[in-house]
């Protein structure tokens, strides 16, 4: 307050780039993309989904936590620290140090002495536990505004997945069919019209994606969905995407016994129909009726963007 900072002084592109780079050799949470956008939509920052994939590019995930790996975040505070973390990348270029931090000083001043004391928590630049970021924007014609993966925590034997569709119109009733073991290796579990609109809300799918990985399915069966997860999430779990059900997106017009192609490395994610079938199920398809009709939510749902811009109400 004496030094006159101000929030925006604080949240600027270069701080939204620093988090981002940060989150990438984390391995954090899916959320995290959420959350970002929303924050630059408020500020009037221009950072898009697509500036995700950018950053991914150029950081390599050096951390493996828990569920995906062996640690937990006291391991990461033993072994330097976020700050310790960052003096690390910022060899890579990415780090502006110059920016505002809450303390009143640069983020360069935080991190410019802090030393890793363990490299198998955090690992060195050139002996990344993932090549590229930890999170991965996954577009094609079944999320044409995006969709958003934590590749860092994918098996290496299914980065290239095709499988059958097996679809839920609800979190619920995908649980059903999980816990009745209908769900088999080669299936793709399709939870839909549980978006930001839709669900109203976009609630976490942290119960079927524990189940898969809880019966040994994580590197047989993929998941997505317009809703969105934990941070505990691993195996091929792909959320968020766009545009939801509700809102008319491919995810609504997705059948049983579909054939859908998800392809972490070329960042792609596709429902194996012609153009012209797509555009047929369009022109077939009628919304559902909404979960809410009175109250707040439904204002919510009717206001809400696309989680491709932050899930935020304008």
């Amino acid at each position: 307050v004496q030094k006159e900072i101000r929030i925006r002084d604080i949240i600027t592109k270069d701080a939204i780039i620093n988090a981002v780079a940060a989150d990438m050799a984390l391995g954090c949470s899916t959320n995290t993309v959420l959350h970002l956008l929303a924050i630059c939509q408020e500020a009037g920052i221009d950072f898009s989904i697509d500036d995700f994939n950018n950053i991914s590019d150029r950081i390599p995930d050096l951390c493996s936590f828990s569920p995906v790996g062996p640690y937990h975040l006291e391991d990461l505070d033993n072994a330097g620290g976020v700050m310790a973390l960052l003096n690390r990348i910022n060899k890579l270029g990415i780090i502006n140090g110059n920016s505002i931090t809450v303390t009143g000083k640069t983020l360069q001043e935080s991190y410019r002495d802090k030393a890793v004391f363990d490299d198998d928590v955090i690992r060195p630049l050139d002996n990344p536990y993932y090549s590229e970021g930890g999170l991965s924007i996954l577009k094609g014609n079944l999320a044409p505004e995006g969709s958003i993966i934590k590749q860092s925590g994918v098996d290496e034997s299914i980065l290239h997945f095709s499988g059958t569709a097996k679809v839920f119109d609800s979190e619920a009733a995908s649980l059903d069919a999980i816990y009745a073991q209908k769900i088999k290796a080669g299936d793709v579990v399709v939870i839909r019209y549980e978006g930001p609109a839709g669900g109203p809300g976009m609630k976490e799918m942290l119960a079927p994606t524990s189940a898969i990985a809880g019966m040994g399915l994580d590197k047989s069966v993929a998941l997505i969905t317009d809703g969105r997860f934990s941070g505990a999430t691993r195996g091929l779990s792909i959320g968020h995407i766009a545009p939801e059900a509700i809102r008319g997106g491919t995810i609504g017009l997705v059948k049983d016994g579909d054939k859908i192609i998800i392809d972490v490395k070329r960042r792609s994610i596709m429902l194996d129909l012609s153009d012209e079938e797509i555009k047929k199920r369009k022109s077939e398809w009628k919304p559902k009726e909404p979960k809410i009709t009175k109250g707040y939510l439904k204002r919510y749902s009717k206001l809400v963007t696309s989680s491709s811009r932050g899930a935020i109400l304008e």
